[in-house]
């Protein structure tokens, strides 16, 4: 296990729960009518944090669940399987987009990938991997390349089930990225049997307004510097950084319309990061044919980023209040490590919330099964806490099962209007 760190995340809880499985989700069975357990009152500036699901007394939906099945319904009568952008999903989840950095290079991405896979979830490819390790080849080296993450989730996907969807930054439009997975026969699978998709990449949480920033050496920068700025020394290692690209809604309209043309096969993903018009440009995504938003809010994570960028952007809340009801597949990220977090984006409109540093953390864990069981631990949460709102289906909570503190119901319902 490497000494992969997160700041500011609950890295101990995810690797309990990559180790332990379904058993994290509640205290440890030894202290089992021995010890008094209550809620702790969450003290969180994050407002998803501190918004809590409101169960209601009179559950119609039970009823129905009841007589349909001659039983009163558990939480085990939950169904999670839902459809992501356009692939049938087992669950709620994808696996956000791990990019180029060391940490998603050293054997992570490939392991993320294949487990993702067996779980039946989509996975996004993220930005720079192919203009830094290589698309890879057939019968060649692939290591840390885009074609070891392709196999390694095609080998192990099931029939009808997930999806990769591959991310194009500025960088990877120059590398022709979507234009070599399309033309490659390891995509033919993908491809026939609809589940592959092109993500175009606006920006993201962790530094929106920025482009991708990695360290190299002083000999590579030399090398980059016809394609990237790497004019800042940091210490032993030189920044090396690129264009987050230029958009408006007609430039919007006109990329996904490209895609659309270009890549007939495959679906059109589009990423926002958590600017203050991100509902304007998820209307502009969708009405021009956009099969999933994602919307990153600054709380996601990146493998490199200024620190003073932790006060820039939208919190994930204030995006999906922007957005309201959305209009298409909304997809969110951004600190998504447990079901209650999960449950509440989809009570605000998300289809679907993305894992990444919890993914990495749970795959550094356990390269074979931490993700399994981390994810194990998440679906067994969300079965049980849409069980408790009376619900049996991850697409019937609705802005109503939240509740915000400190504002009276009538107020938080015209503030998420």
């Amino acid at each position: 296990m490497t000494e992969l760190r997160a700041s500011g995340f609950p890295v101990d809880q995810v690797r309990e729960r990559a180790r332990s499985g379904a058993a994290a989700v509640f205290p440890a069975a030894s202290s089992y009518g021995t010890s008094l357990f209550g809620a702790a009152t969450a003290a969180s500036s994050d407002v998803l944090e501190s918004a809590r699901l409101v169960p209601p007394v009179f559950v119609p939906r039970r009823l129905e669940k009841l007589i349909e099945l001659g039983r009163e319904p558990l939480y085990g009568d939950v169904s999670l399987s839902t459809s992501i952008g356009g692939f049938a999903s087992s669950l709620p989840l994808y696996l956000s987009a791990f990019g180029s950095t060391q940490v998603a290079g050293d054997g992570l991405g490939a392991a993320a990938a294949a487990q993702a896979a067996a779980l039946g979830i989509p996975m996004v490819v993220g930005e720079n991997v192919v203009p830094v390790h290589g698309h890879g080849r057939t019968g060649g080296p692939s290591a840390g390349t885009l074609l070891e993450r392709l196999r390694a989730y095609g080998d192990a996907i099931p029939d009808g089930l997930g999806g990769v969807v591959v991310q194009q930054s500025t960088e990877d439009a120059d590398a022709e990225v979507w234009n070599l997975v399309y033309s490659d026969p390891s995509a033919a699978p993908l491809l026939d049997s609809g589940r592959l998709a092109f993500e175009l990449k606006v920006g993201q949480g962790a530094k929106p307004g920025l482009g991708g920033m990695t360290l190299v050496s002083p000999s590579a920068a030399a090398s980059l510097a016809s394609l990237y700025a790497v004019d800042l020394p940091l210490g032993a290692s030189v920044l090396r950084s690129s264009s987050p690209g230029t958009f408006t809604p007609e430039i919007l309209r006109q990329q996904i319309r490209l895609m659309r043309n270009n890549f007939p096969r495959a679906g059109v993903w589009v990423k926002l990061p958590p600017g203050r018009d991100v509902a304007s440009a998820a209307s502009v995504a969708w009405e021009a044919g956009a099969d999933a938003v994602t919307v990153d809010g600054a709380e996601g994570g990146s493998g490199w980023a200024p620190s003073s960028f932790a006060s820039v952007g939208l919190p994930l809340a204030e995006c999906l209040s922007r957005i309201g009801t959305p209009a298409g597949c909304l997809l969110a990220s951004g600190r998504m490590w447990e079901g209650t977090r999960v449950a509440k984006v989809l009570a605000l409109g998300a289809r679907a919330a993305g894992l990444g540093r919890a993914a990495l953390l749970a795959v550094d864990t356990d390269p074979d099964f931490g993700l399994v069981r981390f994810v194990e631990a998440l679906a067994l949460e969300l079965r049980m806490l849409i069980s408790a709102l009376g619900l049996y289906q991850a697409d019937a909570l609705t802005r109503e099962d939240v509740w915000f503190p400190g504002a009276p119901a009538r107020v938080a319902e015209e503030v998420l209007s």
